[in-house]
């Protein structure tokens, strides 16, 4: 077996290493030669478990183009991400069905397929109070429904692995229990929940909160509310969109706090308009602009609908904006999304017989730049 070769500093021990690997990793060998430090590290691929879009073409669009969603992902390649969960926003039933068989026959057609991990479906199960509502819109949001819920799954061959939902909707604890039984994750989100019906969410098997402290009112009673409550449930993980827009440092620090490193997960909650041009793009339904400052608003207006972040640029922000390690912005970005969304193959990160999705970056001045991308041991960037 002819074996490809990488070397450069382990992201998360910091210690120079060179990995043998073919679909998998084969071997790790800690010191090639004694080489001396420098700025080049490796780290297994970026995961990122929210992205609603990316490059242009919106996930939650039924006619997006084989080719182009698997242009969206060689885009991603170049940013380290090398397994991603396409998210479907609450729309329309149909249309709903529409996006998640057409990303299920992207996912089998094309040869960047296997990057696209699983699938996402945030909402339609939500609160329907503007606020905790964000960008979804209002006319589509419905209670939970088993029934709707196989329907995804028959669409997206069986491919549906996190679902994000309200537990304020009185069906919310049985219909969690009943997609915990097939292995599909639960998160919280988008609610304006008590914290009992978060404890009923959670004690029936959700273990995530979706961008925590975001899709929230702007204003709320200081306590209790349900961002306390779930940052204080240690069985619940938190996915955080950093782009010093949705989160400040403050916030961001805290949460970080609440759920240590090990319970925190880095999202990107990218849309159509990431590593675009500023100027008018489509979620779903939904009109939104990208601004000059990178942010994404709702069109006209100035409520926040999902982000143009890139996950390299994410891991530089946890380091920046919350004083992280690079190792523990790396944890934030590859194994803790893989034990979350039960990623096989890819929760011992850089070690023999995991699966061999690698990212080499140089990092300058708290900054990632990705240099090589591997998926399954092809180098695809």
């Amino acid at each position: 077996m002819n074996l490809k070769k990488c070397s450069g500093l382990d992201a998360i021990s910091g210690e120079p290493v060179e990995i043998e690997f073919d679909e998998v990793i084969e071997r790790l060998n800690p010191a090639f030669g004694g080489q001396a430090a420098t700025d080049v590290y490796l780290a297994s691929g970026f995961i990122d478990i929210q992205v609603n879009g990316f490059a242009g073409v919106d996930y939650n669009s039924p006619e997006a183009p084989p080719e182009e969603i698997g242009r969206t992902l060689r885009t991603m390649f170049s940013t380290g991400v090398t397994r991603c969960f396409p998210t479907v926003i609450t729309g329309d039933p149909e249309k709903m069905l529409g996006a998640l068989k057409n990303l299920a026959a992207a996912r089998e057609s094309l040869p960047e397929g296997p990057a696209m991990e699983a699938f996402h479906v945030e909402g339609p199960h939500i609160s329907p109070e503007d606020g905790p509502r964000g960008a979804h819109p209002k006319r589509w949001v419905r209670p939970p429904d088993i029934e709707e819920y196989k329907r995804w799954q028959d669409a997206a061959r069986g491919n549906v692995r996190l679902v994000t939902l309200s537990p304020e909707w009185p069906e919310a604890p049985r219909y969690i229990d009943a997609l915990a039984r097939e292995g599909v994750v639960t998160s919280i989100g988008h609610t304006k929940a008590t914290a009992e019906q978060i404890q009923d969410a959670v004690n029936a098997g959700a273990t995530l909160s979706t961008h925590i402290g975001n899709g929230a009112h702007s204003v709320m009673q200081r306590h209790p509310n349900y961002i306390w409550e779930q940052l204080a449930e240690d069985r619940l993980n938190a996915s955080m969109i950093v782009d010093g827009i949705h989160l400040g440092p403050a916030f961001l620090k805290v949460a970080l706090r609440a759920k240590g490193v090990e319970r925190s997960v880095l999202i990107t909650d990218a849309v159509m308009p990431a590593m675009c041009k500023p100027g008018r793009y489509m979620l779903g339904e939904v009109e939104v602009d990208l601004h000059e400052d990178e942010s994404v608003r709702m069109a006209g207006g100035t409520r926040l609908a999902g982000s143009s972040l890139r996950m390299d640029r994410g891991v530089g922000n946890l380091m920046k904006l919350a004083g992280l390690t690079l190792a523990e912005a790396v944890t934030m970005a590859t194994t803790n999304p893989a034990r979350v969304g039960r990623v096989g193959g890819r929760l011992r990160g850089l070690q023999p017989g995991s699966r061999a999705d690698v990212v080499k970056f140089r990092l300058t001045n708290g900054r990632v730049d990705v240099l090589e991308t591997w998926l399954s041991g092809r180098r695809v960037f």
